[in-house]
Parts: C-alpha cells; sequence; structure tokens
C-alpha cells in the first residue's frame, strides 16, 4: 500500500492500515526518538505517544512532502514536550563545563561504530543534545530551533557548538585511550 493509500485508510479507521503505518515506521522513528531520549524506556513512550498524535492529526496531512518526514516533526515535536514537562529543555549546563577545542581530528571517527556515537550524543547535557539532534541530524535552521524551543537563535548557535566542542572532546578521550 502506497503512502497516500495508507493515509486515506488510516483516517477511514482502518485499524489495518494503523497497523500498517505504524510496522513501516516505527524502527526509524525509535531511533529519532532515542536521540531525545535518556534510554531505550523513555524513547519508547515518546514513541507510543507520537504515534498517538500522528494517527489523531492524519486527517491533517495534506499528501504534500513525505509522509516519513511529517511524521518524523511529530516525534521530534513529541520528545521536545517530553523534555519540557520533565522541566529540562536548555540552560542546565555550565559554560565552564567544556573545554573549547577548535583543532578536529577526524581520524578519531575511523574505530567509533555509530552506537558509540549515539550513545556519546545522549550521554551530552540536555541543552546541547536537542539542539545537535535538531541541527545536525533532523535539519532544522537555528531560527526554526530557535522559535521551536523558545529561545534566541544565537543561543541555538551556542548550544550547537558547545554540543560540538563537548563531542570533540569525548572523542579526544577515547582515542587517546587506544
Amino acid at each position: 500500500m502506497d503512502d497516500t493509500t495508507l493515509v486515506i485508510e488510516c483516517v477511514k479507521g482502518n485499524i489495518r492500515a494503523q497497523q500498517m503505518l505504524f510496522d513501516k515506521f516505527a524502527r526509524k522513528m525509535l531511533g529519532v526518538c532515542l536521540r531525545y531520549a535518556k534510554n531505550t524506556e523513555q524513547a519508547e513512550d515518546v514513541l507510543q505517544d507520537g504515534f498517538i498524535k500522528v494517527y489523531g492529526k492524519l486527517k491533517d496531512f495534506k499528501m504534500e512532502g513525505s509522509l516519513e518526514g511529517w511524521i518524523r516533526r511529530i516525534m521530534v515535536n513529541t520528545a521536545l514536550d517530553q523534555i519540557r514537562k520533565n522541566g529540562k529543555l536548555l540552560g542546565n549546563t555550565n559554560i565552564d563545563d567544556v573545554g573549547y577545542k577548535i583543532e578536529s581530528n577526524s581520524y578519531v571517527f575511523e574505530g567509533l561504530i555509530a552506537e558509540d556515537l549515539m550513545k556519546l550524543v545522549q550521554a551530552m547535557p540536555t541543552g546541547y543534545k536537542i539542539v545537535f539532534n535538531m541541527f545536525a541530524i533532523e535539519g532544522y535552521t537555528h531560527f526554526e530551533i530557535a522559535e521551536t524551543l523558545g529561545i534566541s537563535e544565537n543561543t541555538s548557535k551556542s548550544q550547537y557548538s558547545r554540543a560540538r566542542s563537548y563531542l570533540r572532546e569525548k572523542l579526544e578521550l577515547i582515542d587517546g585511550g587506544r
């Protein structure tokens, strides 16, 4: 079933189509949720809440752009809602917690697998992690991030810069241990 037919059938209340929609996108969207969550259980909760929103808003999907992108945006917003609810969005990190090193050692990435990098991203302070995910992975602009999170564009840029420095520092520690 193509995405258009899938959406139409889901809106009609076809339970089989709703299950097909979930099966088609759940794995990818869990990956999105994991980037914002502290652990797998929290990511699964966000995924479930996100799909409830998807089903509730599916009638509003205008069939413009990709269905996957539309669902991804709902998942990101659901993850951000969860973080807001827990009161840990931004501003919980001291600027002195991060060393600012400009040099880049790209060879550090050679032995790193995606799972290791994911663990480093998940270990970031919340503000860094959110902005890093939204900018570097989801493709939001700093302007969009600022609007979504209710922060200034400069704060978004600063958090992203700090996130990169944080990752660079952690990667250098890993490389130093080899």
